[in-house]
């Protein structure tokens, strides 16, 4: 399989540190965020790797990362003129996956334990359209919450003030081409942008949207609390 890696965004939770830096370039214990991304589809095994992120900060990405050699991978790179959500960053990578083809999606700002290999290998073999990951948190309230029902999810709400659940969606997935087609009926929320979560209950719609649970510890460090929480998990220390 393929991976995309998505970092663009203006990283408005993470004023003032990201008014002049991409937050996807920020350090996070030894290394910049985007290194911990680009090591978990290296060692899952995927090789081709597309980096989406902002026009301000393509030049320092390509700086740091280069042609991939260090993590032994192939990196492309795709610049998102204007912030439009996830889901337009997202159809960028259409000319980069092949017809039938399928990928992993990451959100370069989730850092995460667990390994994905043996979940890539087997979404790959598998003819599941698309998969999310989920993992239990202390107040569900701030992001989008699955309705499971067995092995799928029926939908997802997002932001719920009385969450159905105590797991939330995760900035992993794993998808089909047939994702572009999807991203292609969806329009902009009442916020300006393309949600992946209406992409997601498209496919939960039809049945087609399976999940895995995170068992390890897992971070969105897009706020100056779980950032410092992800900088003492890579370096090592122990958290509050």
């Amino acid at each position: 399989m393929k991976g995309v890696i998505l970092a663009g965004g203006s990283g408005t939770r993470l004023k003032p540190m990201t008014r002049f830096l991409n937050k996807h370039l920020l350090p996070v214990g030894p290394y910049p965020m985007i290194h911990y991304a680009i090591s978990k589809m290296a060692e899952a095994g995927i090789c081709d790797i597309l980096l989406v992120t902002g026009k301000h900060s393509g030049g320092l990405f390509i700086d740091y990362i280069g042609s991939g050699q260090e993590w032994n991978v192939r990196m492309s790179f795709k610049v998102q003129e204007e912030p439009g959500g996830i889901a337009q960053a997202l159809s960028l990578a259409e000319d980069f996956v092949n017809p039938g083809e399928k990928f992993v999606v990451l959100l370069g700002d989730n850092l995460f334990e667990d390994s994905l290999t043996e979940e890539f290998a087997r979404f790959r073999e598998q003819p599941e359209q698309a998969r999310v990951f989920l993992k239990e948190v202390e107040d569900p309230r701030r992001y989008g919450v699955p309705v499971m029902d067995d092995s799928r999810i029926v939908r997802i709400e997002e932001k719920p003030e009385l969450p159905k659940s105590s797991f939330c969606v995760t900035g992993i997935y794993m998808y089909d081409a047939g994702v572009f087609d999807i991203i292609r009926t969806i329009r902009p929320s009442a916020r300006g942008e393309m949600e992946i979560t209406e992409v997601n209950n498209k496919y939960a719609a039809r049945g087609m949207l399976s999940y895995g649970i995170l068992n390890g510890w897992w971070i969105d460090a897009g706020t100056h609390l779980s950032f410092r929480e992800a900088a003492q998990r890579m370096a090592g220390e122990a958290t509050p």
